[in-house]
């Protein structure tokens, strides 16, 4: 059995309190993990500043050929994992018996991580609005245009605080390494194996061991994270979200609420959109904060929510090694129970309707987890309870609603795809800041364009622009440096 130590700078320590990493069908132990506490954490810190100057070593245009070399690594080399080492496959299988995810999915968000390492270099371009990343290596430089920018680094390395429900988020803190920050990651307790994995492809391609730490650990190591770098991506529910708002040392990431929105132009031809809302609930076992659980529209919303039912209401439960399994396990005891008992007690109220009960149960229990079954809801109003919900599998409340009161009604969304041909209303949706992404046109809310910022721009989280003045001999030298004379 593989152990995992905590990594500091790089360096494994193994601590004599020790987790297990278990099968969520068989119980069998698959790794232990030696745990980290906030005062090794505390220590750790500070010597963070190492991790931002052995980064520094290299330009970033190095880092980003190292990054596109461990993007390869990752996805198809055998590599040291902790005392032992883990091949691809092997890979899959340990994070879908941990995680409850079926292992194709697996392999899919493996290739999303790939494709986001290989193509970082166009990603930072667009991030940073075409931004030369040397202004951020330097602390200063000049634009094309001849203008002097400086962009201050605002802490020397950004803490992670990982979930361990979707293997996807990890998407988000791959950009670090090339704007010379180190990492400090939290792993969830049911998915340590990307980040290790992931640090092992970096360190194989060159990226120095100091500039990455891993602390394994309870919640309390997730608050000590939080607590002492003063850049941290937390993950976690609503109330995750409400406790960091307006913290501007927390990028918070939580629920997405994403919704679909039919326009009045539109809404008669739903038929046409049937695929892409089945889509955009059901991909990834709905498992995504991208995921759609809101469908919005003026009228046929009955009809919409029976075809939707129909189309997914009958998928059954199957084996996580099985190709055609689309749905993911509850690996925590009795949290699909939980779960369920709140969408039933609030099925009762009046003017909603559960569209989904004649295909079957939808609690599925097995002797060491659970499943949930696709719900479709149909919402008479926005007002009722359901409406507001958003849940870790493919859920979807199909709410009718004025296209008026849209906007006033949907809430904090974060994609938002609205099916329209109407130019007033898309100034609307455009001027909507409660609408994080928005897609104009029939496009799947779990389609991605990664050249966009996901729930904020990273580099405005690590980077702040300020002021800085050259005398005019520096100026004239930093141009002629920059072939900018």
């Amino acid at each position: 059995m593989i152990h995992l130590p905590v990594l500091r700078w790089g360096k494994p320590y193994e601590s004599l309190e020790v987790d297990q990493v278990v099968h969520f069908l068989t119980g069998e132990a698959m790794a232990r993990v030696s745990q980290a506490n906030p005062g090794l954490l505390q220590r750790d810190l500070r010597r963070a500043a190492q991790a931002r100057d052995v980064l520094r070593q290299f330009r970033p245009q190095e880092l980003l050929e190292k990054i596109k070399q461990a993007a390869d690594l990752y996805l198809k080399e055998t590599l040291p994992v902790g005392d032992g080492t883990q091949s691809p496959e092997e890979f899959v299988k340990l994070q879908s018996a941990s995680t409850g995810l079926p292992e194709h999915m697996c392999r899919f968000n493996m290739q999303k991580n790939h494709f986001v390492l290989t193509h970082m270099d166009q990603i930072l371009d667009a991030l940073t609005r075409g931004l030369d990343l040397e202004i951020l290596s330097r602390g200063y430089g000049v634009e094309s245009r001849g203008v002097v920018v400086s962009y201050q680094a605002q802490a020397p390395v950004l803490g992670v605080v990982l979930p361990s429900n979707s293997p996807g988020v990890h998407t988000l803190w791959l950009p670090v390494i090339p704007m010379q920050l180190g990492l400090v990651l939290k792993p969830g307790p049911q998915e340590p194996w990307t980040p290790y994995r992931m640090t092992a492809a970096f360190v194989q391609a060159g990226v120095p061991a100091e500039a990455i730490s891993i602390y394994p650990g309870g919640p309390e190591m997730g608050a000590a994270v939080v607590t002492h770098c003063p850049r941290v991506m937390i993950f976690g529910g609503s109330a995750t979200v409400e406790q960091y708002r307006g913290n501007p040392r927390v990028q918070a990431h939580g629920p997405g609420f994403s919704k679909i929105l039919l326009g009045d132009d539109v809404v008669d031809q739903w038929e046409q959109y049937l695929d892409l809302m089945a889509e955009s609930i059901f991909v990834n076992s709905g498992r995504g904060c991208i995921n759609c659980s809101g469908i919005w529209a003026s009228r046929h919303t009955r009809e919409i929510a029976q075809a939707l039912a129909e189309r997914l209401g009958p998928v059954e439960v199957k084996p996580p090694d099985d190709p055609q399994a689309a749905l993911a396990a509850f690996t925590v005891p009795d949290m699909a129970r939980q779960i369920w008992e709140l969408i039933e007690q609030e099925l009762q109220e009046e003017g909603v309707e559960h569209m989904t009960a004649p295909y079957g149960p939808r609690l599925v229990e097995q002797e060491r987890c659970a499943y949930l079954r696709p719900v479709i809801v149909h919402c008479e109003s926005p007002e009722v309870a359901i409406a507001k919900r958003e849940y870790m599998f493919p859920f979807c409340t199909v709410v009718k609603c004025p296209q008026e009161k849209m906007l006033e009604k949907i809430g904090p969304t974060l994609v938002c795809t609205a099916i329209t041909n109407d130019p007033q209303w898309e100034r609307q949706l455009v001027d909507a800041t409660h609408i994080d992404r928005l897609n104009l046109g029939p496009i799947p809310t779990t389609r991605i364009n990664w050249l966009q910022p996901h729930e904020g721009n990273i580099v405005e989280f690590l980077y702040r622009a300020r002021a800085l003045q050259l005398s005019p001999q520096r100026l004239e030298a930093l141009k002629s440096q920059c072939n900018l004379a």
